[in-house]
């Protein structure tokens, strides 16, 4: 058996967004592949025929990934640039998203329709009405309302205004998105008979999602207003399609709605918090709002979850719905622990889980109770599973082989006790070939955040450096997810409990591991995990190696340069740089650079906004002034997703400087 290559991830099948046909016949996912060749990745459409078992590629263009079903169940509608004409004039400026269908007995794709806006995302109405949601400027002319000659002079400013950007509101660029000043998401209808777009929503506005009940004759979205600065808190409105009527169901208060459905014709369920005891990160519950007295009730008082799947790997590639209505119940994702379970909640507030072996499900489909799902089983990678009689069967092999045919590392659980009534959960990985009696140098890798969890299933990094004679360990400090609000709150305390639960996590992993060599042990983390190897390397020199990614060094820095900066540094560190700096100062691991010996090495993204380049420089300047090892590695045109969606060329790159700083050092 070969061991885990350094670039293996370009043969794994990733899969996404599985949703069943409106009869319940068929099922459509995406399977996605890294393209080296082409520094991308290649997606298409397949189908999974419910009746016998079987699934096939349904389009080969490799570069299908949004899709709903058409009512009819026998068409899938999908957006794509299959068209020289088409790539033309998007490369041109020309604002629009180009629709096909394809009937699931195959065959070729035929054009559907053009809509004149950058859609996001699409639901049918009827035969002839589509309502989206799109991403639009209202500052900018409408160019379907302009003559040949007018459009051409748009076409022409917009392009020349590429070479300079005016900032008028916070956030003015978001992480994947850059800049992002006036741009909006906007909900609109197009008629296929007329060819018009009807916009339903101002152009202050910003709808973060949608959903229609069941006779399609009503939308609810939750909406955001802002002029010049974008509040965490948001409001739910709901539309009469009939008259374009928009009614403002909740008030405007410091509320956090996260997801929002018709539940009956009268009722409406949706999640979400208010923020007052935990922060923006508080574990929501989940509410009944009458449409009609507009009263809100919740629920679930006791529910202390994260309604979503946030298990951490590097072996997925795209998103999945995390919650669906079906009949009565509303189906959800949660994290508890280390893994991500599917549970449903009826009316009442009743709570069931409907899948509860350890692992992650990161997707899935459900109608009339029959649920499809993607998950991560073991060691192995994503596959589809159906449930039958309260039974997991697994339907797919798409990376089966694969994983057969590699040395894999096994996990082995470590639980340390780190403060009264407190137990962190770890993972330590052996080298794959491993021999008693031989010592091996360790990684100590970090999770992003804080509030996600590392989980029993398959993350390549960590399977590489096993691979190459590495202990790989890992624990969920405080701040991680999966174990309620009062374990997830490090507010005001980053680098102080959390730092204390890592190197107790660290030297129990010693202790109970002696063949790990205490000389040569290295410490890396992304994002959260960035700050956290920030502030380990000027707080201690027990590491003899730190690579530290997409990180945090200086929270003032980060409060005003970054997306979402100005709303989590406060929250997060109980400070302004103007009413707290020293506190932001304090807990800033910049502060204590003039004390590292570690030889660090930065990983920083030109275009991640959400940890901006800044952060990397600002901690390797100090650290070269200080004359202690270090060396900053910046990918243009990548973002804060470097390590798990970046351009294949990127990802190796990464992943063997990470490597190759660890190999010199340790």
């Amino acid at each position: 058996m070969k061991k885990i290559q350094l670039d293996e991830f370009i043969n794994f099948k990733f899969l996404s967004a599985i949703k069943y046909s409106p009869d319940g016949k068929y099922a459509c996912f995406v399977v996605s592949q890294a393209n080296v060749e082409d520094n991308n990745y290649s997606s298409n459409l397949w189908l999974y025929n419910i009746h016998d078992n079987s699934y096939f590629q349904l389009t080969a263009s490799n570069k299908e990934s949004n899709f709903i079903w058409m009512e009819d169940s026998q068409h899938i509608l999908f957006t794509g640039l299959r068209d020289s004409k088409n790539k033309d004039k998007k490369e041109k400026g020309e604002e629009f998203t180009q629709f096909y269908k394809i009937s699931v007995n195959g065959g070729e794709a035929q054009k559907a329709f053009k809509i004149p806006y950058n859609v996001k995302e699409i639901k049918q109405l009827d035969d002839n009405k589509y309502i989206f949601k799109c991403l639009f400027n209202p500052f900018n002319k409408d160019i379907t309302k302009l003559s040949e000659t007018d459009k051409k002079e748009e076409l022409k400013r917009r392009k020349e205004e590429k070479d300079y950007e005016i900032l008028e509101e916070i956030p003015f660029w978001g992480n994947g998105l850059g800049f992002t000043n006036k741009n909006r998401h906007t909900l609109c209808i197009y008629s296929l008979d007329t060819g018009n777009v009807q916009v339903l929503t101002d152009k202050e506005l910003n709808v973060e999602g949608f959903e229609l009940n069941k006779e399609k004759t009503k939308v609810v979205f939750i909406g955001n207003s802002f002029t010049d600065k974008m509040e965490i808190q948001n409001t739910i409105y709901i539309s009469d399609l009939a008259t374009a009527k928009i009614e403002q169901v909740t008030p405007i208060e410091k509320f956090r709605y996260n997801n929002v459905y018709f539940l009956t014709e009268s009722q409406l369920i949706c999640i979400g918090n208010n923020m007052k005891k935990y922060g923006i990160n508080q574990n929501g519950k989940f509410y009944l709002i009458n449409i009609n007295s507009k009263e809100r009730k919740c629920i679930t008082p006791d529910f202390d979850y994260a309604a979503r799947n946030s298990v951490g790997t590097d072996s997925r590639l795209g998103s999945g719905g995390q919650m669906k209505i079906d009949g009565e119940y509303l189906y959800f994702l949660t994290t508890e622990k280390n893994s991500a379970f599917l549970n449903k909640i009826d009316i009442n507030g009743t709570i069931e889980k409907v899948i509860s072996q350890k692992g992650s499900v990161d997707d899935f489909a459900v109608i009339d109770g029959d649920v499809l799902f993607i998950a991560f089983r073991g060691m192995k990678l994503q596959e589809i599973y159906k449930l039958e009689d309260n039974k997991e069967i697994q339907l797919t092999k798409f990376n089966e082989r694969l994983i057969q045919e590699r040395k894999v590392a096994a996990l082995e659980n470590i639980s340390v006790k780190t403060d009264s009534g407190v137990q962190i959960d770890g993972w330590v990985m052996k080298p794959v070939d491993f021999e008693e009696g031989k010592k091996y140098p360790g990684i100590l890798d970090i999770h992003g955040g804080p509030k996600t969890v590392y989980g029993e299933i398959f993350f390549h990094e960590m399977q590489y450096w096993a691979s190459q004679g590495y202990v790989v360990f890992f624990c969920n400090p405080r701040g991680s997810d999966g174990k309620g609000n009062e374990f997830a709150d490090i507010r005001g305390k980053y680098g102080t409990i959390d730092y204390d639960d890592i190197m107790k996590f660290t030297d129990a992993v010693l202790e109970k591991y002696p063949f790990i060599d205490k000389g040569r042990i290295g410490v890396t983390g992304g994002s959260y995990g960035g700050f956290m190897t920030n502030w380990i390397i000027g707080h201690t020199d027990r590491f003899k190696a730190a690579a530290s990614q997409r990180s945090i060094s200086n929270w003032i820095s980060k409060f005003c340069t970054t997306d979402i900066g100005y709303y989590f540094v406060e929250d997060q560190n109980a400070g302004t740089p103007w009413d707290n700096q020293e506190k932001l100062w304090y807990h800033s691991p910049l502060k204590y650079a003039d004390k590292v010996k570690t030889p660090t090495l930065f990983i920083h993204s030109e275009e991640d906004y959400r940890c901006w380049v800044v952060e990397g420089l600002q901690m390797f300047t100090a650290l070269k002034y200080y004359g202690v090892e270090s060396k900053l590695v910046m990918f243009r045109g990548e973002n804060h997703e470097l390590s798990r969606g970046g351009k294949p060329k990127q990802r190796i790159r990464r992943l063997r400087e990470i490597t190759d700083w660890f190999n010199l050092y340790l």
